[in-house]
């Protein structure tokens, strides 16, 4: 627990000083919430005193006392409401730097993590897991530390007005804490479970969002697909029901702890009271006093048991952060040439072998197709050169350079890939194609769309180019998405082009389209094409086959 909560004070970084001066403010709050009880407990305790032959009572102090409690009142607001200002940004401004880093650092991963590593825990992490983070994190730690630090100044000044008074109310803040420590404890067994319990069924629910036109289509209602889904369901619902089951009787123990010690304050104060070592007033006081004392104690129950699920948030965020760049030891490297060569690569998945001492050359500014049965290692050749993954052994240089020495982003910034499996996203044709450059000017955009044979296709839609795509650029036929994704290639102009079949899939119409947005593209570029058509590949400067992981042949069609 209080592990935890110096883990989020460190998280706060440059933030620590508001968060600290937020402490303060709280504090001040809980002081000037009690203060109004206290004060018209004394002055009921005088008006008692009075009316039973005491001293006199000064009706003027009725007004004093109206007027006190008023400004007592806006007081613990002004400080509730400097506290809100100080802390309450904080986790906003954190998680949405966190949230950036975390998407800068699975760029940088291989792509062999997401092989490892499901959609769904790394949605989890970045959504459930920073929410957490962002909506719990500032204010549990506000509520322990600024609960304690109120406690810690109502004790003093019991022990220096009623020390008997001032033991027991420690007492009971010693119990109560014991019994938080166990919450603490069971919390943080469970939350790992309580947190895979959510990936999963984040991953269930994306998988069978994404196969639902396969349910669909064999009119199945339950199956497989389902049956993922009601079983991390179930999973959830229960881990979530174990955890609060065992949450309840601790907590139920640490409020009764709180309240035996309201009880027993009161009791003391009575006691001397009686024996004539306390006045009425002040007694009267104490009471009132003594069921608003652990009030800042009694919602850190609450803490203590978010605080395990914010622990494990913050496990996942930094294996997220912490997972090894593959161009950790790049650099940005600009190139006079490019000019690409394999030398004795090899590279698997796993234990799977998949290219078994690859060497090639493809001069600058020429074109080279490979070709070769499917599984072959076409696609991973293509992945390599772009560094999606590193070779187990042998090199990889571009211009002369071996790619380890590149950072992803200097290296990508050279290449422009052309997949067979398009992607948009959910965005407008205008966003989508300017991806490839995002300065670039509205004049520069549409020569690329008209270069991409997708301008007349574009300005026949509503919108024209600020035409939503829909996720997956779902609203548009494949052809169409093929040229976007063109287009938005000859916008990056690079001068290395990656064409992965890119031709694979589209109907004869579309193709000579697309055949002639990739002239355009390919114009006095280094040209490497994945593709199994003649046609494709019958001008290439060069011919690699792949078989089996080797290039089996090389040469020109002819």
């Amino acid at each position: 627990m209080f592990k935890t909560v110096k883990r989020i004070i460190d998280w706060c970084g440059e933030f620590k000083g508001k968060l600290y001066l937020g402490f303060v403010m709280t504090f001040f709050s809980h002081i000037f919430a009690a203060l109004p009880l206290a004060l018209a407990a004394y002055t009921v305790g005088l008006l008692i005193e009075s009316q039973s032959g005491g001293a006199a009572f000064d009706a003027a102090w009725i007004w004093k006392t109206i007027v006190i409690q008023i400004v007592l009142v806006l007081l613990r607001f002004l400080f509730d409401y400097l506290r809100a200002r100080l802390q309450e940004p904080i986790s906003y401004q954190l998680t949405a730097r966190d949230r950036l880093a975390v998407g800068d650092a699975l760029k940088r991963v291989s792509l062999g993590y997401f092989q490892t590593m499901s959609t769904g825990n790394i949605l989890n992490s970045i959504t459930t897991g920073l929410s957490t983070l962002e909506n719990m994190g500032i204010r549990m730690i506000d509520n322990f530390i600024g609960g304690y630090l109120n406690f810690l100044v109502i004790f003093v000044c019991l022990a220096v007005c009623s020390p008997v008074t001032a033991l027991i109310a420690l007492a009971a803040a010693a119990l109560s804490l014991g019994f938080m420590l166990i919450i603490s404890h069971y919390s943080s067994v469970n939350a790992p479970v309580e947190a895979q319990a959510n990936r999963d069924m984040t991953g269930a629910v994306i998988e069978y969002a994404r196969g639902l036109a396969v349910v669909k289509s064999f009119g199945k209602k339950s199956g497989a697909a389902m049956e993922s889904v009601t079983k991390a369901i179930g999973d959830s619902k229960r881990i979530h029901l174990k955890i609060e089951w065992g949450y309840v009787p601790a907590n139920a123990l640490h409020l009764l702890a709180l309240k035996c010690g309201s009880v027993g304050l009161a009791f003391a104060a009575a006691m001397q009271c009686l024996n004539g070592q306390m006045d009425f007033s002040v007694m009267l006081m104490f009471v009132f006093f003594s069921f608003s004392i652990f009030a800042s104690l009694e919602p850190i129950s609450d803490s203590a048991h978010t605080l395990g699920v914010i622990d494990d948030a913050m496990d996942q965020l930094d294996a997220l952060r912490g997972e090894h760049f593959i161009d950790a030891d790049g650099h940005d490297v600009k190139l006079g040439r490019y000019d690409i060569r394999f030398d004795h690569v090899d590279f698997g998945y796993d234990e799977r072998k998949i290219l078994k001492d690859v060497s090639f050359t493809i001069p600058e500014k020429t074109s080279t197709a490979i070709v070769g049965p499917s599984g072959s290692g076409k696609t991973t050749i293509c992945s390599l050169l772009a560094r999606f993954y590193d070779p187990q052994s042998g090199s990889i240089s571009v211009g002369g350079h071996d790619l380890r020495e590149f950072t992803c982003d200097s290296l990508l910034s050279n290449i422009s890939m052309v997949f067979q499996n398009v992607y948009l996203f959910n965005d407008t044709i205008r966003a989508n194609i300017l991806f490839g450059k995002p300065d670039a000017t509205e004049d520069e955009m549409i020569a690329a769309a008209k270069k991409a044979r997708c301008h007349d296709f574009i300005m026949a839609l509503p919108n024209g180019y600020d035409t939503v795509v829909g996720e997956g650029g779902g609203t548009l036929s494949g052809g169409e998405k093929q040229r976007i994704s063109i287009a938005r290639a000859i916008l990056k102009n690079a001068p290395i082009i990656i064409l992965d079949e890119a031709t694979a899939s589209i109907d004869p119409e579309n193709e000579h389209l697309i055949q002639q947005a990739i002239s355009e593209l390919t114009r006095g570029k280094t040209i490497i094409t994945i593709a199994h058509r003649l046609a494709t590949i019958r001008n290439a400067d060069q011919i690699l086959v792949v078989e089996d992981g080797r290039i089996a042949e090389s040469g020109t069609h002819d």
